[in-house]
């Protein structure tokens, strides 16, 4: 067991314990000594992958089964793209980048190095935008980028739209969970970090380290600043300062939340009082 120094001594059953300042980040260099990583199965393009004359593949990437290159596309060194990906026209994929199975990258998109795209995700597809006239919803074409730049992490299923006419971006290092869903011409800044769930509205702009807890949402056209938390279920329909946490709906200091959440514990108290009250009132 990997302990801290402040618990060696606890009680416990575990007698063979091991003192590490950070255990956390021990975990990171014993994990691959015990459990190994999966590899790529391959290098090259297998037989059945279907790509466009003109795209670029690199010889040491690999391209499994099934999977769609658009002309123009480009797949750098060292990429692994799973079985079932579709890679648009002009798409760009950097260096040691990895998809997982059924991937889609819409038409423009561009993806930068080390980034890691689980199953499910779609990057570059249009955002929700329409034009209420002559009693119909009229779509608006998007034509905008979306880009993902080095070192991001996308979980399953999720979804990031590109920009109507501006681009769309999530800053380099930045990590998604699953089910997140990034509307158009949002632009998520560098190390942030989104847990499951989590919906961010066209036009905002998220800081660069800020933290949305699970189920947040984000009303469009917000700044978020550098080094925010969101806690959990909450609500930003308004700017958030930077380093500031906030929480609840609408969402507003921590501090206040939990001043909010107090009083209302002690509502069932009051009202029996108020009764109480109330009925000696009636008597009298």
């Amino acid at each position: 067991m990997l302990v801290s120094p402040d618990l060696a001594d606890a009680p416990g059953r575990c007698a063979n314990r091991i003192v590490v300042a950070k255990p956390h980040e021990a975990m990171l260099a014993l994990l691959p000594r015990f459990y190994r990583m999966p590899a790529r199965p391959f290098t090259g393009v297998h037989p059945t992958a279907v790509v466009a004359p003109d795209a670029v593949v690199d010889p040491d990437a690999c391209v499994e089964a099934f999977t769609v290159v658009g002309a123009g596309a480009s797949i750098a060194k060292g990429c692994w793209i799973g079985p079932h990906c579709v890679i648009g026209d002009g798409v760009s994929v950097g260096e040691g980048t990895r998809l997982a199975s059924h991937v889609t990258l819409y038409e423009g998109a561009r993806v930068g190095a080390r980034v890691l795209l689980h199953a499910g995700v779609r990057v570059g597809s249009d955002g929700f935008g329409f034009v209420y006239r002559d009693g119909a919803h009229h779509k608006m074409p998007h034509v905008g980028a979306c880009v993902i730049e080095d070192d991001v992490e996308i979980g399953a299923n999720s979804t990031i739209d590109r920009g109507s006419i501006d681009a769309t971006i999530i800053g380099a290092g930045s990590k998604l969970d699953n089910l997140v869903h990034v509307g158009h011409n949002v632009r998520v800044g560098r190390l942030c970090l989104f847990a499951a769930g989590v919906g961010v509205s066209g036009s905002a702009r998220i800081g660069d380290g800020v933290t949305l807890a699970g189920q947040v949402g984000v009303a469009g056209h917000l700044t978020i600043g550098d080094r925010a938390v969101i806690t959990a279920q909450s609500g930003v329909i308004s700017d958030v300062p930077a380093g500031e946490t906030w929480g609840g709906f609408p969402a507003r200091p921590h501090r206040d939340v939990l001043r909010g959440y107090a009083a209302v514990a002690k509502l069932p108290d009051l009202m029996k009082k108020m009764q109480r009250l109330l009925a000696r009132e009636g008597d009298a």
